[in-house]
């Protein structure tokens, strides 16, 4: 049996990693959004829905109503089906969902829709 002469290896090998890059950097320019959207169900509780741009969800992720002092009133994290409810808070607030560096949506009180 014959062997490949060895610069065919070579441009193959090259091939490959070419290969490998061009998916890697493809994957990072379609790289999903964080979404986020608060909704008032009734006077007293909000239910807040998170996911991203590719339609997934966002189980497990923080989403946490901070005060505008900066203290959390209600530290949480999504459900299972990506959403959280929560009792409004009496002071004035702001939703932070924050799914890492990058992936950060701020919703202020003002924004959240009536029922």
């Amino acid at each position: 049996m014959k062997s490949a002469h060895p610069m065919t290896a070579v441009r193959l090998i090259g091939s490959a990693l070419t290969l490998a890059l061009s998916v890697g950097f493809s994957a990072q320019a379609l790289a999903h959004n964080p979404m986020c959207e608060c909704k008032a169900i009734d006077a007293e509780q909000i239910r807040c829905t998170g996911g991203f741009s590719d339609g997934s969800g966002a189980p497990g992720v923080t989403l946490d109503v901070i005060g505008y002092d900066e203290t959390i009133l209600v530290p949480g994290k999504l459900g299972t089906d990506s959403t959280l409810t929560f009792k409004k808070p009496g002071a004035e607030f702001y939703v932070l969902f924050d799914a890492g560096p990058g992936h950060v949506v701020e919703i202020d009180q003002a924004d959240i829709e009536a029922p």
